[in-house]
């Protein structure tokens, strides 16, 4: 456990970075950090690892206050990931890795081997390992990093904003991974994050500050959007909500899917239309995986790949509600596909599906 108690930063020229902070991040999970810009949530990050030292009140690891630790021993309990990931230039992707196990005391050959076990443990292939920082995109350098805080096997992880730096492509696939990893390693995380909806996704529970470096509430996802403290977290968590809360509610297990009528590319338009029936829009798949929809209304002879609306998410049948309400907003015809753990087609969804009060529902 990482706990504040009554913490402060404050600056010679009268700045309170940090005014009275206190809250715990519990054993094992994962606590977020979010706020507007300037609002301390970086500073409170760094005074853990007495990065920055604290003007007044106790840090606590397990406890043990942070202000008597020796410096270096402090720093090697906890594993540290930056935005940008902050690798070595000079040392191939395996040296980076092994430098927290050397700098912990592990052999070079201990070292080396931990980091090709944790090279695949964070969803790289060891064909890597010789590759250099500049060889690989920016998620991939992301995924080192994490590997190479763990390398020392920390007690304590902090995470400052360490996937804001990707596309949001590649930052959902991070999260995934992160959430995959922490499900394995059971670390107890502080991340600092800007994305409400991050915060909402990864954290066990989420410390939401003001300005001035002042804690709002903190509390569980779900109950920060059911019960807001007060303005100021109801505004700063959004007017969506009602949106979020879906993310919380798994797809029921007894949802009725419509099985819908399919084709794949390069029949003829007068066949597609036929099986559309009243429908202006036909799904397209190929080898059982859904590609997006066809409007046979389009003078064409054949369905081209090229024509194909690619618009429409899929939601995966373990997912969420919120996934299976943005695969049928997405869909030109509002009808979102529903797919396997395979990506293989299921059935479609209406908006009537998402919200039908016959669902049992399962809060996650």
């Amino acid at each position: 456990m990482i706990s504040f108690e009554n913490i402060s930063k404050f600056y010679a020229d009268g700045t309170v970075a940090v005014d009275r902070l206190s809250f715990s991040a519990p054993t094992g999970k994962i606590t977020m950090l979010v706020g507007p810009s300037g609002c301390g949530k970086t500073t409170s990050l760094r005074m853990i690892n007495r990065l920055i030292e604290p003007s007044s009140g106790s840090i606590l690891l397990n406890g043990q206050p942070t202000a008597g630790m020796d410096l270096v021993k402090l720093r090697r309990k906890i594993g540290y990931v930056i935005q940008n990931a902050g690798l070595f230039p000079h040392k191939t992707v395996q040296d980076n890795i092994a430098v927290t196990a050397l700098l912990n005391g592990a052999t070079r050959t201990a070292a080396r081997k931990k980091a090709l076990e944790l090279l695949e443990l964070v969803g790289l292939s060891l064909s890597m390992a010789e590759r250099y920082p500049w060889q690989l995109s920016g998620g991939q350098q992301q995924r080192v990093g994490v590997a190479r805080a763990l390398a020392s096997d920390p007690e304590f992880m902090l995470m400052d904003e360490p996937f804001s730096a990707v596309d949001p492509v590649v930052r959902e696939q991070l999260q995934d991974e992160f959430l995959r990893l922490q499900r394995e390693i059971g670390k107890t995380i502080i991340m600092v994050t800007h994305d409400i909806d991050e915060a909402m996704k990864l954290g066990d529970q989420v410390a939401v500050f003001r300005p001035g470096g002042r804690l709002a509430q903190v509390a569980s996802p779900v109950k920060l959007l059911n019960e807001p403290q007060d303005a100021f977290v109801a505004d700063f968590i959004g007017r969506d909500r009602g949106y979020r809360k879906l993310s919380f509610d798994s797809i029921p297990g007894n949802i009725s899917l419509t099985k819908e009528p399919v084709i794949e590319p390069g029949i003829s338009v007068n066949a597609a239309r036929a099986l559309a029936g009243e429908s202006t829009w036909v799904l397209v798949i190929e080898n059982e995986c859904p590609l997006g929809w066809y409007d046979v209304t389009q003078n064409k002879i054949t369905v081209d790949a090229e024509d194909i609306n690619l618009g429409s998410t899929f939601a995966p049948k373990n997912g969420t509600l919120r996934q299976l309400m943005d695969a049928v907003l997405s869909s030109p015809c509002q009808r979102g596909i529903v797919v396997d753990e395979h990506q293989r087609f299921i059935g479609t969804a209406t908006i009537e599906h998402v919200f039908s009060p016959s669902y049992s529902r399962t809060v996650r």
